[in-house]
């Protein structure tokens, strides 16, 4: 089977002797805490990109996934590598225009 990516998933010199490509993750930072989010105001994917972008600028965040109730509150969950404070990710939301109900784990 020969593929024509060029990714190099058919190079075997990169390989274990399983068949599997070691890829290092130079940057990995260890997850420390989630805290579940609930957010008001949010109603389209805008909202979310919003939201997004304000709380990935918090040094210690490391993932941000969001559920979208477009008719009611919001979740978010907020991946970090260590502690935030909760007033700092208020004023994150509320800098993107919507309303932190609720923060907890």
């Amino acid at each position: 089977m020969s593929h024509a990516c060029n990714c190099g998933c058919s190079d075997n010199s990169k390989s274990t002797s399983q068949g599997l490509q070691i890829i290092p993750r130079p940057e990995a930072t260890p997850i420390i805490s989630q805290t579940e989010l609930k957010i008001s105001g949010m109603t389209c994917g805008h909202c979310v990109s919003s939201v997004t972008e304000e709380l990935n600028e918090i040094p210690e965040v490391q993932n941000v996934e969001i559920i979208l109730d477009a008719k009611g509150i919001s979740t978010a969950i907020l991946s970090t590598s260590g502690a935030v404070e909760q007033e700092i990710i208020r004023n994150a939301i509320e800098e993107a225009g919507y309303t932190l109900e609720s923060a907890g784990n």
